[in-house]
């Protein structure tokens, strides 16, 4: 489809169609009260999916299988948090994930010093941060380039963004880092409210998420701006369009 968009989709895919999504894309499927147990396998990708997107697709029938890889794997080659047959994976020093296995990709072409830099001997050093969970699962804790450095601590906006997530009053949300002149980057939620739009009774309040938010993280993660949109703006890709989110013209509330 040359533009993500849930209502087309609902309308073009046929009964037992297998389709891949980025967890916006499924969000707005939700959202729509699409009878999601007329598609068949939901291959979820692109970005880390919140477990209450997922409780909430798979109440409407979904059948969602969270993906993780890149082009230099081949697409996806861990899915819900297994490697496939043959593939590996392992974390760096530094906590980037590691995939080692016969879908990796030979190198860039005509650039070696990329592949240098890319490839550890038979693994692929990837730009995301993992962990491991007591059952061995990968979880994708977010982009080494999402990493915000508040006030000289490091928090990672996937986590922070996870976090708000499970917030009654969240449907959607982005986290970011914005430039400070104080704090170096200050943390910025962008967040769709489940209740209602900006300046309803059902819409979040900073306070409030940064009490939510303190429960389970350090409080440098607390988000010390909110801006409430009806919409997360998006890439053609379907994923959130982080340069712009980034940028300046937000309005905290």
């Amino acid at each position: 489809m040359p533009k993500p968009d849930a209502a087309d989709l609902a309308a073009a895919a046929p009964p037992g169609a297998h389709v891949a999504l980025v967890p916006t894309l499924l969000r707005r499927l939700v959202d729509a009260g699409t009878d999601l147990s007329k598609l068949g396998a939901i291959v979820l990708g692109g970005a880390a999916a919140p477990p209450a997107l997922l409780a909430g697709a798979r109440d409407r029938g979904a059948r969602v299988f969270t993906t993780y890889g890149m082009s230099e794997t081949c697409g996806g080659c861990v899915y819900d948090g297994v490697p496939l047959d043959g593939v590996r994976a392992s974390l760096a020093a530094d906590g980037r994930i590691r995939i080692a296995g016969p879908s990796l990709f030979t190198g860039y072409r005509l650039r070696p010093d990329l592949t240098a830099t890319a490839r550890d001997g038979e693994w692929f050093v990837t730009g995301d941060l993992g962990a491991f969970e007591d059952d061995g699962r990968l979880r994708v804790r977010g982009r080494v380039d999402d990493v915000i450095n508040t006030g000289g601590e490091k928090v990672v906006a996937g986590e922070i963004a996870a976090a708000l997530a499970r917030h009654p009053k969240v449907r959607d949300v982005v986290v970011v880092g914005r430039p400070d002149p104080e704090w170096g980057e200050r943390v910025t939620a962008v967040v769709v409210p489940s209740g209602g739009a900006a300046g309803t009774a059902g819409a979040p309040a900073l306070a409030e998420l940064r009490a939510f938010v303190r429960e389970t993280m350090p409080a440098h993660a607390a988000p010390r701006e909110l801006e409430l949109v009806e919409r997360i703006p998006l890439l053609p890709s379907g994923k959130p369009d982080r340069v712009r989110l980034r940028g300046p013209g937000g309005h905290g509330r």
